[in-house]
């Protein structure tokens, strides 16, 4: 047994030397993004979904982690959740050769303007919304029970309040088969793996009293809709009008019933407590994006021309009076820019940023090249912000000061920090961020709260900003600078850089709990625990831990232990779904070999306990022979055939899946946070 066990420990152990760096980055990527590429400024078509006599074409915008979608029948179709730039919602219905007849807003936003009115511009189309929605525009008032029809498609309106006072969601059905729900639009009541958070409005009703009304939303309304519907949500991962979203882009009721963590509350006060704690800090701009939404956005002129350029002048450095945001990339800004200028650069989520660090109403000036310019008018409309414009070479033309923060390389500061005359580091990360994974014994500073927790810190002492990439250290930078840090530079490449360059870190460490002097990498490694342990708690502890089964799909339907979820290891590494929950993680494969290093590589990213069955399936067959058995799973209810017109792949949710023609292929993809 010790030879066996000490086999398994050199294979973890080679696994995790092998992938550090690619666990490393892929657990920072879940956490800030990986694509910062200028397509993620644009709409791109995830998918269309067939369905009896209608199909629904999903698109999404990567910055802002906004889903949109158009539904289709007979010639006719509506748009659901619109965003501002309505262009590729006209292109689709042309290419369909579709007449839009309207726009559905399945709540009120707050994370970005939305496209209804400018849709009523273009079409004349009416705009459907909920008759609580306090829409001074004119609307077409829905309530619970409303049913509008699209061609074969009917519509039935569902009042699902919580996120929003007027959330709904709109059940479509083929309209022959009006007791058959095929799918549903769910606005930001429930996302995949998520639900809508209740704290962005601001009133008389408190988070707690909409978080009551997400649970009881949920227990009393759609978790009946049967488990075979699917739910299409309004975000995706990266989005803040939740927390810990899946960036899958749709899910069915009976997945979100058995894998979405709100849903395995056993009250209504711990799910509450559940949904209030750990929300991360809504972005000032949310709460007037409301109010644009709900008074109705002026109409844009998306044609008009850049603004002439402003005559450069240090008085638009005052920081009192100017907000000049450098939309240039952070090699760029660190070679030199305007002073007191704040890097938001187009290749990340220049809306969200903006919106965050941009307090409402200020005078704005971008600076960067005349497409960055072009780029950023365009897209800074979502969030209801617009600029005067200026470029880096006329301010260097007309001889005005210039400012430098040349980034410090990941083995420069490193060697500083181990000879200890290291410049102040500070990670601009979410504290859940910093927590997870950091380059050592660093100051937490979130960028969202820098300019005012910087007061903690000397102005005249240097000082280096961290984050994964850099994107958010860049901006950090001209954070610092505007409230009179003459010294402030930002990691060369980020966190991403220091872990490529195989750098010691600290990460899943506790405040308090380590008393190192120098960064140190550690490996947790998972519990063992034998079969008739798992059986003890299968009679003494049911329903405190999910088991997952790792083995191939053939291997599981064979035979399986009831209550085991079969779900691939790739997805079960990478899925951040699995490192939360309230019990422990059990995972179980053939001979446990294959499980103690995954298991492995999940104790590095999650302080949720990782347990693996000792021997695997072999041990628990032959110390618990009878317990597993043969399963064949029988359907709920007859389900109507959705077909895709993408890819075909399996789904590896964790959770009992639908059999394959009952649900979309779901394409896999990348969030876009930064």
């Amino acid at each position: 047994m010790r030879i066996q066990y000490f086999r398994v420990i050199v294979a973890i152990l080679f696994i995790l030397t092998l992938s550090s760096e690619t666990v490393f980055t892929a657990q920072i990527k879940d956490s800030e993004s990986a694509s910062h590429g200028l397509e993620a400024g644009g709409h791109t078509v995830v998918d269309t979904y067939k369905f009896p006599g209608f199909k629904v074409i999903q698109f999404e915008l990567p910055v802002l982690s906004i889903y949109s979608y158009m539904l289709i029948s007979d010639g006719q179709a509506l748009v659901v959740d619109p965003v501002r730039d309505i262009f590729t919602y006209l292109d689709a219905a042309k290419k369909e050769s579709a007449k839009i007849g309207g726009a559905y807003l399945s709540h009120s936003h707050a994370d970005f303007i939305a496209g209804h009115m400018e849709m009523v511009n273009a079409l004349g189309c009416p705009v459907y919304q909920s008759a609580k929605s306090g829409a001074v525009y004119k609307i077409e008032p829905l309530k619970e029970g409303s049913v509008i029809h699209v061609g074969e498609a009917m519509l039935k309106f569902i009042e699902t309040p919580g996120h929003t006072p007027d959330g709904m969601c709109a059940v479509a059905y083929n309209k022959t088969q009006p007791e058959t729900p095929l799918m549903m639009f769910t606005g930001d009541v429930l996302f995949v793996g998520s639900v809508g958070r209740p704290d962005l409005l601001e009133g008389t009703v408190s988070a707690a009293s909409l978080a009551s009304s997400v649970y009881d939303a949920w227990n009393h309304k759609l978790s009946k809709l049967g488990d075979s519907v699917n739910i299409f949500p309004a975000h995706g991962a990266g989005s803040l009008c939740g927390a810990h979203l899946s960036d899958e882009p749709f899910s069915t009721i009976g997945k979100e019933k058995a894998s979405n963590p709100y849903f395995k509350s056993t009250s209504k006060r711990e799910f509450i407590t559940a949904l209030l704690d750990g929300l991360p800090e809504a972005p000032q701009y949310f709460r007037h994006n409301a109010r644009m939404n709900r008074e109705g956005p002026p109409i844009v002129d998306w044609n008009a021309p850049l603004p002439s350029e402003i005559i450069p002048d240090m008085e638009l450095t005052n920081s009192e009076k100017y907000y000049i945001i450098d939309l240039r990339d952070a090699t760029d800004y660190a070679s030199v820019h305007i002073p007191n200028a704040i890097n938001i650069a187009v290749r990340g989520r220049l809306e969200n940023w903006v919106g965050t660090i941009v307090p409402w109403g200020s005078e704005v000036i971008l600076c960067g090249s005349t497409s960055e310019l072009k780029e950023s008018v365009f897209r800074l409309h979502r969030v209801g912000y617009t600029g005067k414009i200026i470029t880096i070479d006329s301010w260097k033309k007309a001889g005005l000061a210039v400012k430098s923060s040349p980034s410090i390389p990941s083995r420069e500061l490193y060697e500083r920090m181990q000879k200890g005359d290291a410049p102040m580091i500070v990670d601009v990360r979410l504290p859940e961020e910093w927590m997870g994974l950091r380059i050592g014994k660093v100051l937490n500073l979130p960028l969202n709260r820098l300019a005012k927790m910087a007061a903690q810190l000397d102005p005249s002492e240097p000082v280096v900003t961290v984050c994964n990439s850099a994107y958010r250290s860049s901006l950090a930078v001209g954070i610092l600078e505007r409230v009179g840090f003459q010294k402030a530079t930002s990691l060369e490449g980020g966190s991403e850089a220091w872990i490529k360059a195989s750098l010691p870190v600290l990460e899943g460490v506790i405040k308090g709990a380590t008393t190192e002097t120098a960064p140190k990498a550690q490996v947790k490694l998972p519990e063992r625990i034998s079969a008739e342990d798992l059986k003890r708690m299968f009679m003494d502890l049911p329903g405190t831990f999910d088991l997952v089964d790792i083995r191939p799909a053939v291997y599981f339907k064979d035979f399986n232990i009831p209550g085991s979820k079969n779900v691939d290891i790739g997805e079960l590494i990478n899925n951040p779904a699995f490192l939360t929950g309230a019990g422990p993680l059990i995972l179980i494969d053939r001979d446990g070999t294959i499980a103690m290093a995954a298991g492995g590589i999940l104790s590095q990213k999650t302080q949720r306990p990782i347990k693996v069955v000792y021997g695997g399936m072999t041990a628990y067959w032959s110390e618990t022979e009878g317990m597993a058995k043969n399963i064949t799973p029988l359907p709920i209810q007859p389900v109507p055939e959705i077909k895709s017109s993408g890819p075909a792949t399996p789904s590896t949710a964790p959770a009992p899946a639908p059999q394959p023609s009952q649900e979309p292929a779901k394409p896999k993809k990348k969030s876009a946070g930064c």
